[in-house]
């Protein structure tokens, strides 16, 4: 096998050529949450929660978003959750609940909450219940009516059923997934759970959120690269400790969206909020939920002045 360098070399090249893929469906940039909104003077990003409705809250408060009753008092401020909200905790419809509120009331008060779609979302869209725990398989009674007859409910075991008839595509909770982004220009910040590569680039950010929420609303099938190394919500490309391979492919990504930096999630930093390539990649997982026990910690963005919070 070739040294590590070498293969993120090549992974570059051969990312950087690879052609655009195409869906059933054709994209619908229009729907759904845009993939460059307007430049907000404040952005503060949070990470994994995993089903922890507590660091959901906390995580909350310290950007300023929210008071000690859990309503927005954040103004103009936007949020971004760079997915995982989902999997390894017994809280999920309370978080999910508690953001579906929040961005309602971050809109009226004139800013935005952004939710991204992270691994463990899309892992229940394609009925892999690994991380979901005893409680999560029985939270959502009574939001959907499970068939008996269907044939694909019944590959799953019986107590995974109801939670497979809510994230299926086209069930309840896939539609919900499909209103987030799975990558999301701000100004010249890039969010997104894993990491943009060069493939994505030529396909298009608008156009691959597209596709997944084809998926999710069951207008196409899954796309291939939706797992694996090629995955926006599994790559560790950046994350990782990247070498400088890595963080040449990030500077040719970074360059040709047009943006200077990325934030991404999914690889928990225990030692905190952690930065590498020149500050180039933001990596905000810190672990905060009680699953992993870390520290309580969000990413501040004031134009060109980024910084931890915690």
């Amino acid at each position: 096998m070739p040294p590590r360098r070498l293969r993120w070399t090549l992974m570059a090249l051969a990312l950087s050529t690879l052609p655009s893929f195409s869906c059933a469906a054709p994209p619908r940039a229009e729907e759904g949450t845009p993939a460059r909104p307007l430049v907000p003077p404040r952005i503060v990003a949070i990470g994994d929660i995993h089903g922890d409705l507590m660091a959901a809250q906390q995580a909350l408060r310290l950007a300023g978003a929210t008071d000690r009753r859990d309503r927005w008092v954040g103004g103009d401020l936007v949020v971004v959750q760079t997915g995982d909200l989902l999997d390894r905790g017994d809280e999920e419809k309370e978080i999910l609940d508690l953001f579906s509120r929040l961005q309602d009331e971050a809109r009226r008060g004139g800013g935005a909450v952004h939710l991204l779609n992270g691994n463990h979302e899309l892992m229940n869209s394609y009925l892999d219940f690994r991380y979901v725990t005893d409680h999560g398989l029985e939270e959502f009674k009574g939001m959907v009516r499970v068939n008996p007859s269907d044939s694909l409910l019944a590959t799953l075991e019986p107590q995974e059923r109801l939670r497979g008839a809510l994230f299926r595509p086209g069930g309840p909770m896939a539609l919900e997934l499909s209103k987030r982004p799975t990558a999301l220009v701000i100004g010249p910040n890039v969010f997104v759970h894993g990491g943009v590569l060069p493939y994505h680039v030529e396909m298009g950010l608008d156009s691959m959120n597209a596709h997944v929420r084809s998926w999710l609303r069951n207008e196409a099938p899954q796309p291939e690269w939706i797992r694996g190394d090629l995955s926006p919500v599994w790559t560790r490309v950046y994350s990782d400790e990247p070498d400088v391979a890595a963080c040449d492919t990030l500077a040719l990504v970074l360059d040709s969206l047009g943006v200077q930096r990325m934030v991404v999630g999914h690889t928990v930093k225990r030692t905190g909020i952690t930065s590498f390539c020149g500050g180039r990649v933001w990596c905000i997982d810190v672990g905060m939920s009680a699953y992993y026990q870390g520290r309580l910690e969000v990413l501040e963005i004031r134009g060109d002045v980024v910084r931890s919070l915690r």
